[in-house]
């Protein structure tokens, strides 16, 4: 436990911290690279992106792989709608939502059934998606940006299952459980920016 010290410092720090902004429509500077970074610069997005990893760890095969094919194909499809100004639900108040329920089922460290976890992940995915969907037409290198968010997305899944490896090792179930009950106590923080801002 005392190993979770300074994570959960980390995490303290990033509940009291102010909003990262990372979908705020005011356009992209540039190509490969900024789409690379853009992922690593929302804390909203980089813990949802570690969370499916980390749940399809949790849960196994076929959802570890399968989540995070899931996420990103579903993401590219919420962009498309995003570009295309097709209305949807308040986008902040669903990437909220996914942090909080994404890290809460870890927590819970609950079994979904295959079908309930790609329809939780896809729905999450087309929130992401729709919020860097409107953003994408402002960017420099439209194709490039979206390449390297894209790649980077994947690089946070990976990690979300290195992370999720934990659990075949003694102790590991409720450092990840406790990693998840944190990642929902950001994702309240999300959700509440979101609602009352």
């Amino acid at each position: 436990m005392a190993k979770l010290g300074p994570l959960l410092l980390a995490f303290v720090a990033l509940i009291f911290a102010s909003p990262a902004e990372a979908h705020m429509g005011t356009g992209l500077p540039g190509g490969f690279v900024s789409g690379f970074l853009h992922p690593l610069t929302g804390w909203d997005h980089l813990l949802a992106m570690v969370s499916v990893g980390l749940w399809g760890a949790f849960l196994g095969r076929p959802l570890i792989v399968a989540l995070p094919v899931i996420f990103p194909t579903v993401m590219a499809f919420g962009a498309f709608l995003g570009m295309a100004g097709v209305p949807f639900p308040p986008v902040e108040v669903g990437i909220g939502l996914s942090v909080l329920l994404l890290g809460a089922v870890i927590a819970a460290a609950w079994r979904a059934p295959v079908w309930a976890a790609c329809t939780i992940v896809a729905i999450f995915a087309l929130f992401h998606g729709y919020a860097h969907g409107k953003e994408l037409p402002s960017a420099a290198d439209p194709i490039g940006y979206s390449v390297g968010f894209v790649l980077s997305t994947g690089m946070l899944h990976v990690a979300g299952i290195g992370i999720g490896l934990l659990n075949d090792r003694p102790g590991g179930v409720p450092i990840t459980r406790g990693l998840g009950g944190l990642i929902a106590m950001a994702g309240v923080y999300f959700l509440f920016t979101a609602l009352f801002k």
